[in-house]
């Protein structure tokens, strides 16, 4: 273990926990925002919401999201607030923030204190890696949700990134026929090669009917009244988009239409994992700083 770097996570979900726990295995790490009743691994060093630390941290890891209102950091398991000023004082004078999703005003109040932020959640390698607990979840609320099996169903992917790629692949492996709706026929003939096929969006009225399991991964209300009225009564929508979603959700409820929201599926279905893929991506960070300082 490398004792002479030390990193201070702060608040978040089980992912963060995790994220610790694999940072604890080379270096040490103090744990604060998480109450007593919440188990960390024994070679973190909890430190509870006081910040109370016996030395300065090189680095602060912030959870995702970092923080719901830009003044507290996000301590879903905590009763007691950390406002996100407090964590000025416990860094070095080189210390280094990283977290997720963070927003402006957030950056302001370390850039202000001359301390660097950095977004881990920007990062290409997290999003990719990112995408496989979140088709597992979609298929898991499938399946749970369906009273058929995956295998035979005719599904619906709306949009071609990264969530789309890992659906397909797994979809496929499962034996359901796949269509995916995109803009670009570039993204068409891609899922064409990925063994689904391919349906221009400005299609998707048209033939939304024919499916019984719809995924939307687009980021923008893309089944919209228009769209929904011709959907299947039978059929499920699972809505992976953030807010404010791909789907019109009162529409929806008015047509008696089965729709799942489901957010931050990493978080839910596959926590030990998300959290190892976000302690990676921030090692990743920090060896290419090292490098690039020289």
């Amino acid at each position: 273990m490398n004792n002479n770097i030390t990193f201070l996570v702060v608040g978040g979900d089980l992912r963060q926990i995790y994220t610790a726990s694999a940072l604890s295995e080379n270096f040490k790490v103090y744990a604060a925002g998480f109450d007593n009743n919440v188990s960390l691994p024994q070679r973190i060093i909890s430190v509870g919401s006081s910040l109370d630390l016996p030395e300065k941290a090189d680095y602060v890891i912030l959870p995702l999201p970092a923080t719901l209102n830009s003044i507290f950091v996000n301590t879903p398991f905590c009763r007691n607030n950390i406002p996100l000023t407090s964590l000025t004082s416990v860094l070095k004078d080189d210390g280094l923030v990283l977290g997720g999703k963070l927003d402006a005003a957030t950056i302001k109040i370390f850039n202000k204190c001359g301390i660097e932020a950095i977004d881990y959640f920007d990062r290409e390698e997290l999003n990719v890696l990112n995408a496989v607990p979140t088709a597992e979840g979609a298929i898991q609320i499938a399946m749970e949700e369906m009273a058929s099996t995956i295998f035979g169903q005719r599904v619906l992917i709306t949009g071609h990134g990264r969530i789309s790629k890992v659906l397909m692949k797994i979809l496929n492996g499962m034996g359901a026929e796949v269509t995916v709706t995109a803009r670009k026929y570039s993204d068409l003939a891609w899922a064409e090669i990925y063994g689904c096929h391919g349906i221009h969006t400005s299609s998707l009225k048209d033939c939304i009917r024919n499916f019984s399991l719809i995924i939307n991964t687009v980021p923008a209300v893309i089944l919209n009244e228009d769209i929904l009225k011709e959907a299947s009564a039978e059929s499920l929508i699972i809505d992976l988009a953030s807010k404010p979603g791909g789907v019109d959700f009162d529409t929806a409820r008015r047509l008696g239409l089965k729709v799942v929201w489901a957010l931050s599926l990493p978080g839910k279905v596959a926590p030990v994992s998300s959290g190892e893929i976000i302690a990676s991506t921030i090692l990743n960070i920090l060896k290419e700083r090292r490098y690039t300082d020289g």
